[in-house]
C-alpha cells in the first residue's frame, strides 16, 4: 500500500472518530461508560471477524510468544484509554473531549522514546508548552480548577491512547496481520468492559436498546472500519506521523458537537482549540521542512 492511501485511510477514521464523540456522549443518557464500551467493542469486535479469519488463513504460521505479549498490551491500552475516556464525556463536552484526547500526538514520540529509543524532533519542546497553554485556553482561561473530572479523565485517556498508537503500529507491522490484531482487541477489551460493568453498573437490555443507535454507529463506524483503518494504515505510516494525522478527529468533534449538540466555545475556547491545532500541525510540518532545508544548503567547497 502507498503512502498517500495510507494516510487517506487514517483521515478517514479521524472523521468516524470525531463524529463518534457525539454518540459517545448522547450513550451517558441511557447507559454507563463501560456497558457502553463494552457492547460497542463486542459488536465491533464480530463485525470484523470474518476478515479476521480470511487473513490469518493466509499467513497461518504460528505467532511467537513476543508477539502475542504485544497483541495482549494492546488490548489493554484499548481497554483502559476507551473506558477513561468514555466516563470522562460524562463529565465535559464533546467539543473539550475531542481536542484534550488530540494530546497524544505529543505523548506518542516521548514515549516512543522510552520504550523503543526512537528520539523525538526538538520541536515537541515548542509543541507541548503551546498545547498547554491551549489546554488554558480551551477551558476558559480559569487555570486547573476550572478542569472537571471529565477533562481530566480525557486527559488522562491520551496517554493510552498514545501507548495504542505505538504499540499496534508496532504489532501490525510485526505480524502483517492488522485485521486479526484488531479484532482481537476489541473483543478483548469488550469482555474486560462488559465483566467490569456487571457488578458496577447493572447493565439492561432497556438501556442497551434506548442508545441502540449511538451503539450501532460506534460499533460499525468508530469501531469495525476506523480501528481497523488505523491498524491498516499505520503499517506504512511512521507512528509520530500517524497521530499528527489521527489527531485531527479534535476537529470533526467540534463540528458534530456544534452541528448536532449546540455546543459553543468562549471566544477565548477557540483560541486555545486553534493553538492545539496549531500545535498538532507545527510539530508535523517543521520536522520535514527542516530536513529539507538542510539537505538543500550548499557546502562549502575546498
Amino acid at each position: 500500500m502507498s503512502r498517500p492511501v495510507a494516510t487517506g485511510l487514517l483521515l478517514l477514521c479521524t472523521m468516524f472518530w470525531g463524529f463518534a464523540f457525539i454518540a459517545q456522549k448522547s450513550a451517558m443518557d441511557s447507559m454507563g461508560p463501560l456497558t457502553f464500551a463494552g457492547v460497542r467493542y463486542l459488536i465491533g469486535g464480530l463485525l470484523v471477524l470474518p476478515l479476521a479469519f480470511a487473513e490469518r488463513r493466509r499467513k497461518p504460521a504460528p505467532l511467537p510468544r513476543q508477539h502475542w505479549l504485544f497483541i495482549g498490551a494492546v488490548t489493554l491500552v484499548f481497554f483502559i484509554g476507551s473506558w477513561l475516556q468514555q466516563a470522562g464525556l460524562a463529565g465535559t463536552t464533546a467539543t473539550n473531549a475531542g481536542f484534550l484526547t488530540g494530546l497524544y500526538v505529543f505523548f506518542v514520540p516521548l514515549l516512543g522514546f522510552v520504550l523503543f529509543r526512537t528520539r523525538p524532533h526538538p520541536i515537541i519542546l515548542v509543541g507541548v508548552p503551546l498545547a498547554l497553554i491551549g489546554i488554558f485556553f480551551l477551558n476558559g482561561g480559569g487555570g486547573l480548577h476550572h478542569f472537571t473530572t471529565g477533562d481530566y479523565l480525557v486527559a488522562t485517556c491520551a496517554v493510552f491512547w498514545a501507548l495504542h498508537v505505538l504499540l499496534l503500529g508496532h504489532i501490525a507491522r510485526l505480524t502483517g496481520l492488522p485485521v486479526f490484531v484488531s479484532a482481537i482487541s476489541f473483543l478483548g477489551a469488550g469482555l474486560m468492559a462488559i465483566l467490569i460493568a456487571l457488578p458496577t453498573e447493572q447493565p439492561s437490555l432497556a438501556a442497551i436498546t434506548a442508545g441502540w443507535v449511538e451503539i450501532g454507529y460506534a460499533a460499525l463506524f468508530s469501531t469495525a472500519i476506523a480501528f481497523t483503518f488505523q491498524a491498516i494504515g499505520q503499517q506504512f505510516v511512521p507512528a509520530a506521523n500517524a497521530a499528527i494525522i489521527l489527531s485531527a478527529e479534535s476537529l470533526f468533534a467540534a463540528l458534530g458537537g456544534a452541528w448536532l449538540l449546540g455546543e459553543r466555545l468562549t471566544p477565548v475556547g477557540y483560541a486555545g482549540a486553534a493553538l492545539i491545532f496549531f500545535a498538532i500541525v507545527m510539530v508535523e510540518a517543521v520536522p520535514p521542512l527542516w530536513a529539507r532545508r538542510r539537505t538543500h544548503i550548499p557546502r562549502p567547497t575546498n
